[in-house]
């Protein structure tokens, strides 16, 4: 089986987002070697 790790790069938030709950900016580095969830979601 092939493994994904490290095969692709995210790239970087955007510079003008608006976070909630972070009391400043993410970036890309904070959140190495961490789980990470992301929740994507919109009102219809």
């Amino acid at each position: 089986m092939t493994g994904y790790a490290g095969t692709v790069r995210a790239p970087e938030f955007p510079e003008r987002l608006e976070w909630f709950n972070s009391q400043r900016p993410l970036r890309l580095a904070d959140l190495r070697g961490k789980v990470v969830i992301l929740d994507f979601w919109t009102f219809c």
